[in-house]
C-alpha cells in the first residue's frame, strides 16, 4: 500500500481530487482490519466532501460508489448542517434547505476488536492544549506517538521539543477549490477537527494504535452564537462532546470495537488548562495558538500575530497564572498594556450575546480572568484591565478556581481518569 488516500468529488462537472499521504509508506496492511479501514475510508470521503460541497451549495448530493446507509446519512446530515452553521450563517444561506443525505436500506451489522496493540496517537496543533494531553498521557505511563495533519512547520518544530515519535500526515486539497473560491465560489469555516479525526482513524487502524486522544475542552461545547431562527451556531462544533459522541457511535457500528477515540481534556474549561500549562514551562518559547500560522497555503506570522481573536483569549487566559514579564516574553508584547487593543479583549466578554468565531474559550472565562486580573497587583494597573474591568460592573461573575475545577460529561476511558 502507498500510503496515498486519493477522495475524488465532482461539483458542476468539475472533477476535484482531495489527498492525504501517510507516514511510513509502504505500509503493510493488515487482512483482519480490511474492511474496517475501509468503513474508516467512507468517514474520510464523506466528510471531507464538506470542503467541495460549500463551493457551489448543490440541490442534490449522489454517490458514485459506495453509499452510506441510512443511520450513516442521518449522520452526515447532521455533520453537514451543524458543522457548516458558521459558513451559513456567515454567507447568509439556511442550513433548513440543504438536501439531507439519502441513504440505502439499514444492514445490520457489528464490528468486532481488531485486537489493536495498547498505544495512542496524540494529535498536535503547535498550542497549548494538545501539549498538555501529551503530559496527561506521558504521566499516565501510555505508549505515545505524536502526529500532525498537515506540513505546518511550527507544530512539526513544537512537537520536536516533547521528545516524541512524531508522525506528519500531507493533506493536499484540490488547487481549483482555492481558484473557485477567488471567482466568487461560497467559502467559510469547515469541521476540520472532524476531517483530522476521520484521516487518523485510518492511521490508527493500518499503524497499530487503539486510541487517537484529542485535546478538546469542555469549553468547545458553548455556542458562538444563536441565529434568527433559535439555532446554535458554534464554531467548534467538531471539537464538542456532542461531535465526539458522534463519532464514537460511528466507530462502534462500523469500524472497531477496541479502537477509543476521546479527548482526554473533556473535563476541563481553558481556564484549567491555562493553569497546567503555565508550568509546562519547557513549552513556553516554542508553543503558538496563533492560527495565523496554521493556513493551508503557509503561515502567515512569527508565532503570535498578537492581533486575532486567539491571541487576545490565550494571553488573557494565562495572565492569571503567570507575571507580565513571563508573558511579554512569550507573545513578544504585553497585549494588556496596549489600549489600542482593548476592543479584542472586550469580544471575547460576549456582552452582546456573540463570542469571535474562533477557537476561544467561553465568554464567562474571559471575564473570570479579567477579575482575578483586576485583583492582582502586577496586572490590575495594565490599560485594558482598567478598561474594561468597569464594564463586568454589577455582573455576576464566578470565580477562577471554580471554573478551573473538572467536571462534565466525557468519554474519557476508566484508566485513563487519574491523570486526566
Amino acid at each position: 500500500m502507498s500510503g496515498e488516500i486519493q477522495l475524488e468529488y465532482e461539483l458542476d462537472g468539475l472533477s476535484l481530487t482531495e489527498t492525504f499521504t501517510l507516514p511510513g509508506a509502504p505500509l503493510d496492511l493488515p487482512d483482519h482490519r480490511v474492511a474496517a479501514i475501509e468503513s474508516a475510508l467512507d468517514l474520510l470521503h464523506w466528510t471531507a466532501g464538506v470542503s467541495y460541497w460549500k463551493a457551489g451549495c448543490p440541490n442534490e448530493l449522489e454517490f458514485a460508489d459506495r453509499v452510506p446507509d441510512r443511520w450513516q446519512a442521518d449522520w452526515l446530515t447532521r455533520l453537514w448542517r451543524e458543522g457548516l452553521a458558521e459558513f451559513a450563517w456567515c454567507n447568509r444561506l439556511d442550513v433548513d434547505a440543504w438536501p439531507r443525505f439519502e441513504g440505502r436500506e439499514q444492514q445490520t451489522s457489528s464490528v468486532t476488536g481488531l485486537g489493536l496493540p495498547r498505544r495512542a496517537l496524540v494529535p498536535m496543533g503547535g498550542g497549548k492544549d494538545s501539549l498538555v494531553a501529551l503530559e496527561r498521557m506521558l504521566a499516565a505511563g501510555e505508549a505515545v506517538t505524536t502526529v500532525q495533519v498537515g506540513s505546518a512547520r511550527l507544530i512539526y518544530e513544537v512537537a520536536g521539543v516533547t521528545g516524541q515519535a512524531h508522525f506528519v500526515v500531507s493533506r493536499r486539497v484540490d488547487p481549483l477549490l482555492g481558484e473557485l473560491n477567488r471567482q466568487g465560489a461560497f467559502n467559510g469555516h469547515v469541521p476540520i477537527t472532524a476531517i483530522n479525526a476521520a484521516v487518523l482513524i485510518v492511521l490508527a487502524l493500518i499503524g497499530g494504535f487503539n486510541r487517537v486522544v484529542f485535546a478538546n475542552e469542555r469549553s468547545a461545547d458553548e455556542q458562538t452564537l444563536i441565529d434568527d431562527k433559535g439555532r446554535a451556531v458554534n464554531h467548534q462544533f467538531s471539537k464538542s462532546l456532542v461531535f465526539e459522541r458522534m463519532l464514537w457511535q460511528w466507530i462502534r457500528r462500523y469500524v472497531a470495537a477496541d479502537l477509543e477515540v476521546f479527548s482526554i481534556l473533556r473535563q476541563d474549561r481553558e481556564l484549567a488548562i491555562c493553569r497546567e500549562f503555565s508550568a509546562l514551562e519547557q513549552y513556553h518559547d516554542v508553543f503558538s495558538s496563533c492560527n495565523r500560522n496554521f493556513h493551508l497555503d503557509g503561515s502567515r506570522t512569527e508565532r503570535w500575530c498578537g492581533q486575532c481573536p486567539k491571541c487576545h483569549f490565550v494571553f488573557l487566559a494565562l495572565a492569571p497564572f503567570l507575571p507580565p514579564e513571563r508573558l511579554r516574553t512569550i507573545f513578544g508584547r504585553d497585549l494588556l498594556a496596549d489600549p489600542e487593543q482593548a476592543d479584542g479583549f472586550r469580544r471575547l466578554l460576549a456582552l452582546e450575546g456573540v463570542k469571535p468565531f474562533e477557537c476561544v474559550g467561553e465568554a464567562v472565562e474571559a471575564r473570570a480572568a479579567l477579575v482575578a486580573l483586576g485583583e492582582q497587583p502586577a496586572w490590575r494597573d495594565h490599560p485594558v484591565v482598567r478598561e474594561l474591568l468597569p464594564l463586568l460592573s454589577g455582573m455576576e461573575v464566578p470565580d477562577l478556581d471554580d471554573l478551573c475545577r473538572p467536571g462534565g460529561e466525557h468519554l474519557i476511558p476508566d484508566d485513563l481518569l487519574a491523570d486526566a
